[in-house]
This record gives structure tokens, C-alpha cells and sequence, in this order.
């Protein structure tokens, strides 16, 4: 039976909070519903790898609603609080309001987020928002459109992001704005980017991540989350931006705010690592568990579901492996080789 910080054992939630070997607590859960994207981002899908042959996941393979919605409740079970739907592009799979509309009704859920791409929320936006969604975190690295086209691989325009957005708005959504810093590729136009949205949404700026196998990624182009401050200033100085207190332990990014209110966030994966206060769990498209964004290796839950696991050995599985989680690859980045990381296409980012 699961043990918890305050040494009890819990059926149901209340009571204490189940820790992993560092002391973190099990908050969030993250989970992809496809592995599938219509874009091809060159530091996550690029495509010379995932081209028109590359063998997608059958349907057959991914997890159903029924299976997504009862290992959250087991997830719930455990402390999960917030929940946040990824991908690939989660909007490719099919019916998901449905799914939303499920996971909200689950007891002990505080929050449904969803990360995208924004190209089909202009179409899904109400329905999302309709169905129980709470808020959206909307990837757009740049609004120079030859830029943006060469980072998504598809000569896709920026503006097909921004009507995502808008309609996002419109439907009462709340809205973050994700954006990779890339040194020589979109760093030249930050505060652009910045400045044109900052009064519709949060954006966060990210440095580039050595997520996947396949992006590229060298220390080189890793513009620090200090210096995107100083590209986004007026001044070239930062000193505009106040930090800003976190909302809670285990928020990502860095929140700074300028004079006038405006809100921004800094995600220093590389270069400030946040290890240590790591509350995510990552279930991917065909239900295999993972403790962190850069793990080889994870545990199958679907197996297990699938072969007639009843909900207390899938929530004695869980509880097992976050209580001998000790993942911090982040602060040991330089340390520590993983030749074969888990794709963030296979469990969103």
C-alpha cells in the first residue's frame, strides 16, 4: 500500500502527499494523447526524421478515453492536482472535448490545461472551453514568417498562430505562449514577439532543451534566460523587469513583471535547473510512464490496465515508481550520458 509523508497509507484522496527519494511531491501529470503533429519543429519533430514515411503510432496502441480516464483517477488518487493534455499535437486526436469533458469531472482536479501548436483551436476553441478546459499554453517562436516557417519545418505562417490565439481568447480561455530561444535562429526578434503579445498573454521564453534524439541541440545555442532578459528590455539592460514571487513550489518558469504589469516568464532548463522542486509525471499516447522530460526509459501501465489490473495494483504501480524516483538530469546535464532520451513528441514538452 502507498506510504506517505505524513507515514499513512490512503484509499481516496486527502491525507498526506506521496514523495519521491528527493522529497518531491507527485502534482502534476502530464499526458499525450497522440504522438501525432502537423507541424515538423525542427527541435522536436524535425523533418528529415519524421518525413512522409515515418511510422506512426496505430490507433489501436494508444490509450482510449476510458483507459486515460481511469489511470488519472488513479494519478488523482495519488496527489496529482493538475492535469495537462500534450502531444504531438493533441488537437489531431479525435473527439478530445470528450475527453476534457471526463477528466473535469474526476474529483480532486484543480486545473486541465492543454498545450498546442494553436492551428485548430480557430475550429475547437469553444468546445474546449465548453467541455471544461481551463487554459491553453500556445507554441509560437517567432512572427517573422520566414523564420517561423524554417523552426516549424512547414513554411507555416505565424498568423495561423495568432488566429489560434485570438479565437483561444475569445472562447475564455486563459493564455501562456511557449517560445524556444535558439541562438542565431529566433533570438534576434524577442522583443518583437514580446511586445506584440504581451497584452493578450504570458509569454514564456525557453531555452533550447537537449529533449529528443534528434534537434541538434549543442550548448552553443542556448540563449540564457539572463540575456533573453536583456534582449527583451528597452534598454538592452533587464533592469525593467522585477521578479516576481512563483505561484506556487515546482513552477517552472520564472515570472518577472516590467513597470507597467506586464507579465513574463524565463524556463532555464540549462542554465538554472528546477530539478529539484520536479512535481510532473509523464503518461505518453500508449500509456507509458515517465518521471522526467529527458528519461530513456520508462514503466508500462497499459499492460497491465489492459490485463484486468484493478484500480489499487494500478495505484500501488504508480506510487512505486515515484517513490524510488531520484531523476534530476537537468542538474546533471554534463554529468550523465543518456545515448537513447525518450522523443518529446511522445509525451509533449
Amino acid at each position: 500500500m502507498p506510504q506517505f509523508a505524513n507515514g499513512t497509507a490512503r484509499h481516496g484522496y486527502g491525507g498526506g502527499v506521496l514523495l519521491d527519494r528527493l522529497g518531491r511531491p507527485l502534482r502534476d501529470l502530464r499526458i499525450s494523447v497522440t504522438d501525432r503533429c502537423n507541424l515538423r519543429c525542427t527541435y522536436c519533430m524535425p523533418a528529415s526524421v519524421f518525413g512522409p514515411d515515418y511510422a506512426f503510432l496505430p490507433r489501436a496502441e494508444l490509450l482510449t478515453f476510458e483507459e486515460i480516464e481511469r489511470l488519472s483517477l488513479a494519478f488523482v488518487d495519488l496527489g496529482v492536482r493538475k492535469l495537462r493534455l500534450t502531444g504531438g499535437e493533441p488537437l489531431l486526436r479525435r473527439d478530445l472535448p470528450d475527453l476534457i469533458a471526463r477528466l473535469s469531472r474526476i474529483e480532486g482536479v484543480d486545473d486541465i490545461a492543454l498545450t498546442t501548436n494553436g492551428l485548430l483551436l480557430p475550429r475547437l476553441a469553444a468546445d474546449l472551453k465548453a467541455a471544461g478546459l481551463k487554459r491553453v499554453t500556445v507554441s509560437l517562436d517567432s512572427l517573422d514568417p520566414e523564420v517561423f516557417g524554417q523552426m516549424n519545418g512547414l513554411n507555416v505562417h505565424p498568423q495561423r498562430v495568432l488566429d489560434g490565439i485570438e479565437a483561444a481568447l475569445k472562447a475564455g480561455l486563459g493564455v501562456k505562449v511557449n517560445t524556444v530561444v535558439q541562438r542565431g535562429v529566433n533570438d534576434a526578434g524577442l522583443r518583437e514577439l514580446w511586445l506584440a503579445l504581451r497584452e493578450q498573454a504570458v509569454v514564456r521564453f525557453i531555452e533550447f532543451m537537449d529533449v529528443g534524439n534528434h534537434n541538434g541541440w549543442n550548448l552553443d545555442s542556448v540563449v540564457p534566460s539572463r540575456e533573453v532578459l536583456t534582449r527583451l528590455s528597452a534598454d538592452g539592460t533587464g533592469a525593467e523587469f522585477q521578479p516576481v514571487n512563483p505561484h506556487y513550489r515546482g513552477e517552472v518558469a520564472a515570472r518577472h513583471q516590467d513597470g507597467a504589469g506586464h507579465e513574463l516568464g524565463l524556463i532555464s532548463s540549462v542554465t538554472a535547473p528546477f530539478c529539484g522542486d520536479c512535481s510532473r509525471a509523464r503518461l505518453s499516447a500508449v500509456g507509458v510512464l515517465y518521471t522526467c522530460l529527458f528519461a530513456d526509459q520508462g514503466t508500462d501501465l497499459r499492460a497491465p490496465l489492459r490485463a484486468g489490473a484493478d484500480d489499487a495494483a494500478l495505484r500501488e504501480l504508480i506510487s512505486g515508481v515515484w517513490q524510488g524516483r531520484r531523476d534530476r538530469y537537468s542538474e546533471e546535464r554534463g554529468e550523465v550520458t543518456r545515448e537513447r532520451k525518450v522523443e518529446m513528441s511522445h509525451i509533449g514538452g
